[in-house]
């Protein structure tokens, strides 16, 4: 569940917690352009300006600054005159496009990906023919003679899309960039790509037939259910709250495993497969609290007699942030906010769009600004704080949204981005618990539990809010920041019963296993949710499925639980 954060002063994405845009269904733009009364302004990618009180020298030095080649806007200025070089101008030229702004792009958050193309050497070069190349062609032609690698613009072309503009597909590979220069885990891409590009300009997609099911997978995106409830939430009933558990799925002991909801339909299909055959429970947070977080849940708990924690989590903004209603403008009429990342906004972006807000002299600005800022607000979480004034979450708000207590993460030499990594990769506590509120009854004298993966440990508050008295908890996390935080939260809530932590899942064996088993009496219940790096977000450009670096402990989470079921099943 932890991956790796972004600078809290920095718009670099971490994209290992790879959900959409959760609420809104149209992908957003990856800029929005203000118009003024002398001319056009991009606001978003690059600062907005206008040109009229420019001289011909601080134009051009302004362009060249955004990426712009200093011929390219010398010549625009030439055609147009320095009143109307607008960024229109320029994207409308020949050379068109420019990679975006690193302080500022959009997030990546489509659901669809192309893996497997046949061979980068056979496109062709030939950059002065162009008129028989279809739309996508051009585009890659382009985003070659830009600077990027063909298999960088492939990747973009496909995960943007055929209509994408050339604008999106330089904010998708800027993203990536940025994400894998800030991510020491981020797989590099390869000199000599293993996927390669096209047979005589057409795409191909390789069909991986009599493949190992562990190695290859189907890139068809799952089709996910709609309303995304499983077998029922507080507020909605399931039409068929009922299910045939496979035998083999039998416990004990009972296992829950999560994963992001948004990986390939293969990669569930797996995963269902390892794990006796148990179709996924696919429920969407939003209806527990007012964030969306889209998650499959795979596990053999019983389904009737579930029951939420109370008092109710609020589940609008404006009921979990109180004070944000003052200034919530009537134009933004958000009531649920997206997945929360691992990262916040920056101080740049907020102050452009203050800027941009105070720029309108009417209470209430065009509809071409308020798209503007409402796209920054849904991409990054940011809510309204004063008069134009809009800022991200803070910490302790992403605690009270994802069900932890007040101050959880807080202290003990934990930094505020650490704070941000670790949250943006828990549990949604309410969620869980609902799930697990079935164990209240089958276990009133607490339970013995095996945590992998354990993150902040959003399954010990779970099962704590619940009632459940945790008798012996064996927690595995490699990061030293969450087990800090699981053991000081530990001691805190004066928790009578064993934790003991291990910090490798791939190092935790039978023996060792057997000794916990035979000390403890058996494990209750194992829980955990394996790392989504190379299933889901900007990461997906890159992935391996369950056989990428991260996403393989998958298959670490089911040999633990293989193990415990086959221990525990010897005769005494």
């Amino acid at each position: 569940m932890d991956q790796n954060a972004s600078g809290e002063d920095s718009d670099n994405i971490d994209w290992d917690t790879e959900d959409e845009l959760e609420i809104q269904s149209s992908p957003l733009p990856s800029s929005s352009r203000l118009t003024y009364p002398d001319g056009e302004a991009t606001v978003g990618d690059a600062e907005a300006i206008t040109t009229t009180d420019l001289s011909h020298s601080k134009l051009i030095h302004h362009f060249v600054g955004m990426g712009f080649p200093e011929e390219l806007v010398a010549k625009a200025i030439e055609e147009n005159g320095n009143c109307t070089v607008t960024l229109l101008a320029l994207e409308n030229s020949p050379q068109q496009e420019q990679p975006v702004d690193s302080d500022h792009y959009s997030s990546d958050y489509y659901e669809n990906f192309a893996d497997d193309l046949s061979d980068s050497d056979s496109w062709c070069e030939d950059e002065e023919n162009t008129d028989s190349l279809s739309g996508k062609e051009k585009a890659l032609s382009f985003l070659k003679k830009m600077g990027y690698t063909m298999e960088e613009a492939s990747i973009a072309m496909e995960r943007c899309g055929p209509d994408a503009s050339v604008d999106e597909l330089t904010d998708f590979i800027c993203a990536a960039q940025m994400a894998r220069a800030a991510d020491p885990f981020f797989p590099e891409l390869p000199e000599k790509p293993k996927r390669k590009l096209l047979e005589n300009g057409m795409w191909k997609r390789k069909k991986h037939r009599g493949c190992d099911s562990r190695t290859m997978f189907d890139e068809e995106p799952l089709r996910l259910p709609n309303p995304m409830i499983g077998y029922g939430v507080p507020t909605e009933l399931c039409p068929t709250p009922y299910r045939n558990l496979p035998e083999a799925a039998a416990g004990p002991p009972y296992f829950y495993y999560e994963n992001v909801a948004l990986a390939p339909k293969g990669v569930w299909d797996t995963i269902k497969r390892f794990l006796y055959d148990v179709e996924p429970e696919f429920v969407d947070s939003k209806y527990f609290c007012a964030a969306a977080r889209k998650r499959g849940y795979v596990h053999n708990l019983p389904i009737q007699n579930r029951f939420p924690l109370v008092p109710l989590p609020p589940r609008t903004i404006k009921e979990a942030l109180p004070l944000t209603r003052r200034w919530w403008p009537a134009w933004d009429t958000r009531t649920k906010l997206n997945c929360l990342q691992t990262c916040i906004g920056s101080a740049k972006l907020t102050e452009r769009l203050r800027k941009a807000l105070e720029d309108c002299y009417d209470d209430e600005p065009p509809a071409h600004v308020q798209k503007y800022v409402m796209d920054e607000c849904r991409k990054w979480n940011l809510v309204w704080v004063g008069r134009n004034k809009l800022a991200p979450l803070e910490c302790d708000e992403v605690e009270m949204l994802l069900g932890f207590p007040k101050n959880h993460t807080r202290g003990g030499g934990i930094s505020r981005t650490d704070r941000y990594k670790s949250l943006g990769n828990s549990f949604q506590v309410d969620t869980v618990a609902y799930h697990l509120s079935v164990l209240k009854d089958l276990f009133p004298g607490g339970i013995n539990m095996l945590s992998l993966f354990s993150g902040i440990g959003g399954a010990e508050v779970a099962l704590h809010k619940l009632g459940v008295p945790l008798k012996t908890v064996v927690s595995v996390e490699k990061s030293e920041v969450n087990r800090n935080i699981v053991r000081g939260w530990w001691e805190q809530t004066n928790q009578k019963g064993t934790l003991i932590d291990f910090d490798d899942v791939t190092r935790v064996d039978g023996d060792q296993l057997e000794r916990l088993i035979s000390n403890i009496g058996g494990f209750d219940l194992v829980i955990g949710g394996s790392p989504c790096n190379n299933l889901a977000g900007s990461n997906r450009h890159h992935r391996d499925g369950l056989e990428g670096k991260e996403s393989s402990l998958f298959y670490d989470y089911f040999r633990i639980l293989d193990l415990v079921k086959c221990i525990m099943a010897k005769p005494n």
